[in-house]
């Protein structure tokens, strides 16, 4: 097609109707020339989305096939660049993000345990952290279990620390020896729930497990091995000592990233406050430590007047504050939350650096275009989504404010507070649908909390840290940390009270599936798009905002195990047993928007006991579940009585139908047969089951497709397993 001709001038009408749509849409682009580029992440995201949503594991001729679709269109929109370089540009970021995503994905891949091992456990820690049961947990690398040969021996394995250990934790780079326990890592929790095979994929995790023994050192660290993970560690551990109670533990935690100090009442009032992203060493501490790094060498170096007037000390500023934040990423264990951080603000310093406008929508785009393209998984993780939304609408924001005369002409304490105000609003307003649709959350008061404390956060606890290193080889650092105990005891004494008044955290049910894409691509266009016509994108938001409460939550699931089963009641979820399966038990009701706990909810109506195992009746239909031995005996029995069947256990003759879960149908209609029997040997297949009020059965399983980390078919098919 060549170059667009004005109106008028076309010699037929079929001319007329072949051009028109594309006349149409170069005069739409056209009006958005400058503003195009930040399109490129969203394309390229989608791209990712959609590798992530394949139901199998796509082929060598998938990734093909993107790479001739990219150069294709590369190609096309450089020949017709005035037409088609902006939606030939948007084809070739989508079929770049699903190669790079599949290209990730099969990078990383490696062994997976095939059941559960029981033995000796030895390995190279890695690294340290604590669990949500509040445990000591080990990464280990270097892998060896004596009873599984080399090549089916995971890379990676974790470890939960239960019992006393008894001596001080070796540090990463030692080789210890443990008797524990592992199994593959579990798929969801409920069908449509988080996938923790996903995420342990990428982490390299074969196996998880844990140990109530002792750990045995084989070998210390080696001497220069490990050193920034020695010095991390070893700078946790020195500010524990020196600052008491849980804000030596919060100073350790948002300086080196260790979060093994901190207590589960201390995370619970922050995260209730809504202030617990202070936690991380995320976007919000990086951009501070590299400002005031920034700030203090430019303003050291406009002190000298012949550095100022000869040199471009602004420049000189910027790289300083990017080799402070690339050191911080590196001595704060380089997780991907930081590392996130450190490209977004890697990026504006650059263009500081290159005499460009630091703070855009290209800046960010340019950030989040390098995340996809490094980390591309990471696009399905909260840390991404909420950290891209904050920083995206404060942009958007502030750069419409930007000549805003009325704001100009106020006093500068008014500016200042009225940007605090904003700023910590519309983060939390961008935040708060990413926040409650991952945790099931809602902090009432997150918002006076975040007035509070953010500004605490930058401008005591931030400086003096930076002080108190700077200061440390001197031996001078303890005013510096002094001050800095002030900040944080004051941002805890925050947090406690926020969290401790009335309705201070409100439970959210889970969205439908649907909900979040409408929420994320109606703001991206509020946001992009130049025009009275961004407003269009606060249709789908609001759109999704109101079906969220429409969300129907299953009737009936069972969990992966077989040992626990929940029903839905007029009172709220009613669980099939008091304990066992907690972390599951824990998962159903935060996904319900329900504030119990699996005693609370076990004590509802709804179940009765039937000799070794629960009863209920639900929609006509009669259920039993059973736990431990004793249960497997009275299967039969319950067979007999039972519409369905649910055990943790498998008997030795099955009484019940064939294990089809479709078969489920078949129990409302009135054919008298055998009941359906639900057990290990079916689960292991299935995972976990959800069954909605249509009757409806969906499986974990099913949800996650044929996957390199769901499937041990799929990962010998590309012979990733032996």
């Amino acid at each position: 097609m060549g170059p667009i001709r004005p109106w008028g001038v076309y010699e037929t009408a079929r001319e007329v109707t072949r051009v028109r749509p594309a006349a149409a849409l170069n005069r739409i682009l056209q009006g958005q020339r400058g503003a195009l580029m930040p399109w490129a992440p969203v394309f390229l995201g989608l791209g990712v989305v959609t590798y992530f949503a394949f139901p199998h594991e796509p082929g060598a001729w998938l990734y093909a096939l993107a790479l001739v679709t990219a150069a294709a269109a590369a190609a096309c929109g450089w020949r017709w660049r005035e037409a088609l370089a902006a939606p030939m540009t948007a084809l070739a970021c989508f079929a770049i993000g699903i190669g790079v995503a599949g290209f990730r994905a099969h990078s990383v891949a490696g062994p997976v345990l095939d059941g559960r091992y029981y033995g000796p456990i030895e390995g190279r820690i890695v690294d340290v952290d604590r669990s949500g049961s509040d445990a000591l947990r080990l990464t280990l690398d270097a892998v060896h279990l004596p009873r599984i040969p080399p090549g089916e021996t995971p890379h990676r394995v974790r470890v939960s620390l239960f019992g006393d250990q008894g001596f001080v934790l070796p540090e990463p780079g030692a080789r210890i020896m443990l008797t524990g326990s592992l199994s593959p890592p579990e798929g969801p929790a409920e069908p449509g729930g988080f996938d923790f095979q996903r995420h342990a994929w990428f982490l390299q995790l074969g196996a998880v497990g844990y140990t109530r023994t002792p750990v045995v050192l084989l070998e210390p660290r080696p001497g220069g091995a490990h050193a920034l993970n020695h010095l991390r560690l070893g700078l946790g551990r020195d500010l524990r000592d020196r600052i008491a109670g849980q804000s030596g533990a919060f100073a350790a935690a948002v300086t080196t990233g260790d979060r093994s100090g901190l207590s589960p009442e201390t995370l619970a009032a922050m995260r209730g406050s809504n202030i617990a992203h202070l936690l991380a060493i995320s976007g919000l501490h990086m951009g501070l430590l590299s400002g005031f790094v920034y700030a203090a060498l430019r303003i050291g170096l406009a002190a000298i007047p012949p550095l100022a007037l000869r040199f471009p000390i602004r420049k000189w500023a910027a790289a300083g504050a990017l080799a402070a934040g690339a050191f911080y990423l590196a001595l704060s264990g380089g997780n991907v939350a930081t590392e996130r951080a450190f490209v977004q603000v890697a990026v504006m310093l650059t263009a500081v650096m290159l005499d460009r406008r630091a703070i855009t929508l290209r800046s960010v785009a340019i950030a989040a275009t390098i995340v996809l393209l490094h980390r591309p998984e990471t696009l399905l993780g909260p840390g991404f989504q909420m950290s891209f939304a904050a920083t995206a609408a404060l942009v958007a924001v502030f750069g419409a404010l930007r000549g805003a005369t009325w704001l100009r002409d106020r006093p500068g304490w008014l500016r200042w507070l009225f940007a605090l105000f904003t700023s910590s609003a519309v983060a939390g307003a961008a935040t708060a649908p990413f926040s409650a649709s991952q945790f099931n959350m809602i902090s009432a008061y997150g918002l006076a909390a975040n007035l509070v404390a953010v500004p605490i956060m930058g401008s005591v606890v931030v400086p003096a840290a930076v002080v108190a290193a700077l200061l440390a080889p001197l031996g001078l650092a303890g005013p510096a940390l002094e001050v800095m105990d002030l900040g944080l005891s004051a941002i805890l004494a925050v947090a406690e009270r926020v969290s401790g008044w009335p309705g201070a955290v409100r439970a959210v049910a889970t969205p439908g599936p649907w909900v979040m894409p409408m929420v994320v691509l109606g703001g991206l266009f509020a946001i992009i798009w130049r025009g009275r016509a961004r407003w269009a994108g606060a249709v789908p938001v609001v759109l999704a905002l109101m079906s969220w409460p429409l969300a129907e939550r299953p009737a009936l699931l069972v969990a992966p195990s077989g040992g626990l089963v929940g029903l839905m009641t007029s009172e709220g979820r009613t669980l099939s047993r008091p304990r066992g399966d907690g972390f599951v038990a824990g998962i159903w009701l935060e996904n319900d928007g329900d504030a119990a706990d699996q005693d609370m909810a076990a004590a509802r109506a709804g179940w009765v006991e039937d000799g070794a195992g629960q009863v209920a009746e639900w929609d006509g239909l009669t259920i039993w579940h059973g736990a431990g031995r004793r249960a497997a005996e009275d299967i039969a029995g319950a067979c007999l009585t039972a519409d369905l069947v649910i055990a943790n256990s498998d008997p030795p003759d099955p009484p019940g139908a064939p294990a089809d879960i479709l078969s489920l149908a078949a129990l409302r209609s009135d054919a008298p047969g055998p009941c359906l029997l639900l057990t290990p040997a079916l689960l292991r297949q299935t995972g976990a089951i959800a069954i909605g009020r249509d009757g409806r059965v969906a499986t974990a399983r099913g949800g996650q497709g044929e996957r390199l980390w769901s499937s041990p078919e799929v990962r010998r098919a590309w012979h990733y397993d032996p």
